[in-house]
Parts: C-alpha cells; sequence; structure tokens
C-alpha cells in the first residue's frame, strides 16, 4: 500500500545512491588497474534493471565492490569471466556447501577483510597527504572521518563533494580581476573584467570601480569574463546604475552569448525606470 511505500521510499533512494557511488568509484579503479575503459551508463542501468528483478523475487539488493573487484583485479581477472566465475561460485558456496560454510569462524573472515583491506588500501595517499593541496587532503580525509563515523557512503561522499564545491568556488573567485585604463584625453575609463563573476565573486566585482570618479564616460569590457547566476547580474546592475546616479554614461562591450542570455532574462539596468527598480535607490 501507498503507506508503505513511503516508508521504504528514503531507505530505497538512500540504498540505490550509495550502490551507483560504489559501483562508480570502482568502475574507475578498474579503469585505472586495467588502462581499460568502462561504459558506466550501461553499468548503471545493469545494476538498476538487475536490482529491480531481484527485489521481485525477495532478493537483496547489490552493487560493484571495490575491495573484491581490487582482488579479482591483482588475482589476474580481466575479462567477464571472472566476474561470472566469481558470482557463481559464491552461489555454489550458498546453496551446496551452506553447512561447511558455517563451520569457518567469525574470527577467521574477520582475518580475510583485513587482510583485503591491507591490499586494497592506497599507502602512498598517506605519504602524498603533505604535498597535496591543503583543501584537496582536507576533503579526503574528512570524507573518510564522516563514512567511518556514520556508516554512510552517501553521506559522507555528500560531505565531501559540498566541501570540494566550496573549496572551488572560493578559488576561482581568487582568479577574478579589473584592470582600468583612462582614455580619450582623460575623458573616458575602460574597466577590463577578467575572470568568473559568480555569488562568491560579485562582491569583489562590485568593489572593483571607483564610482565617485568624475568622469564623463565608462566603458566595462566583459569579453574576458563570464556572469554565471542571479547575483553576478545583480552585482551587475549595481555597478552600471550606481555610475548613472553619479552622471556617468556607461558602456558595456564584449559579452560573451551565454552571458548576456543570463543578463537580457534578469538584469533591470537596461529596462525603463531602472534606478526605480534597483534595490537601495
Amino acid at each position: 500500500n501507498w503507506e508503505t511505500f513511503m516508508i521504504i521510499l528514503p531507505y530505497s533512494i538512500t540504498l540505490a545512491i550509495v550502490g551507483l557511488l560504489e559501483s562508480l568509484m570502482t568502475s574507475v579503479i578498474v579503469d585505472d588497474l586495467t588502462d581499460t575503459p568502462s561504459q558506466k551508463n550501461r553499468e548503471c542501468t545493469g545494476q538498476g534493471i538487475a536490482n529491480i528483478v531481484a527485489g521481485l523475487f525477495g532478493g537483496m539488493a547489490g552493487c560493484a565492490m571495490i575491495g573484491q573487484s581490487v582482488i579479482n583485479v591483482k588475482s589476474g581477472g580481466r575479462g567477464r569471466l571472472s566476474t561470472l566465475f566469481a558470482g557463481s561460485f559464491l552461489l555454489f558456496l550458498i546453496l551446496v556447501l551452506s553447512d561447511l560454510v558455517r563451520q569457518i569462524p567469525m574470527a577467521a573472515l574477520v582475518a580475510v577483510m583485513i587482510m583485503v583491506s591491507i591490499g586494497t588500501f592506497s599507502w602512498s595517499s598517506i605519504k602524498n597527504l603533505a604535498v597535496h593541496p591543503k583543501t584537496s587532503s582536507l576533503v579526503m580525509i574528512t570524507t573518510v572521518i564522516v563514512v567511518v563515523l556514520t556508516h554512510n557512503l552517501a553521506l559522507g561522499v555528500g560531505v565531501g563533494v559540498l566541501m570540494s564545491a566550496v573549496f572551488f568556488a572560493r578559488k576561482v573567485s581568487n582568479l577574478l580581476a579589473v584592470e582600468s585604463t583612462l582614455a580619450v584625453g582623460g575623458a573616458q575609463r575602460v574597466y577590463r573584467v577578467y575572470g568568473q563573476v559568480f555569488f562568491a565573486s560579485a562582491e569583489q566585482f562590485s568593489a572593483s570601480f571607483d564610482f565617485k570618479e568624475v568622469i564623463e564616460q565608462v566603458v566595462i569590457d566583459v569579453s574576458q569574463a563570464h556572469f554565471w547566476d542571479l547575483t553576478a547580474v545583480g552585482a551587475l546592475d549595481k555597478v552600471v546604475l550606481k555610475f548613472r546616479r553619479e552622471g556617468t554614461a556607461v558602456e558595456l562591450v564584449g559579452m560573451n552569448q551565454a552571458s548576456a542570455t543570463i543578463v537580457d532574462k534578469l538584469a533591470v539596468y537596461d529596462k525603463p525606470d531602472a534606478l526605480e527598480l534597483a534595490p537601495g535607490h
């Protein structure tokens, strides 16, 4: 019924995300080990179909496993036959040798898993922590800690992706530069903008202009810049309208097509009564 479906839906989504993440990470690792490309879309599609069919028969969901896959490759397995044989042998153990498997002490299985972990761990990554960028090392360590503490791969990867996005935005925002030159006998100033203008660099963009300078015209050359979001467009509005309030004519030149599309859609500086529409007027 619908109530049961709503109860299992969050867990199903979490399992699907974790399964896809681990399968994709396994594919990347195996690709590197074997120096061969894999069709990851096909892998995800096949995994989804297999899990749906297994669920219809009351089976458990599954995905590619990093440890087992690495051991398989390091043992000489390269093709589909190795995975087919591994799955078939596991099925044989369950159906035929289950009584014998029950006799294996849990401590022995723990020892096997420890050896698998030792064999699959990238020990060089610890040595490289000192030479890698600090932000990359921080993301990796935080992801590992979150996964270990929460036993939730999806949460750990999510935290890692979020941190990477924040660090990337901060790095890109620092690449923004605005240069200015005086031209036409001191009656015109040309501002040249270089870099990406978005939510993290919009304030820096706005602060790069001298609005109190007494000058007839300002030309803003954005041929080497790109405007990404609403915050960037708002910063552009702020700059243009501030100059106009000071009685300075403003001309924008060199805007690329992608930036022009979002600016034309969201900007107000070129609208009638723009000064009244602008915030803070």
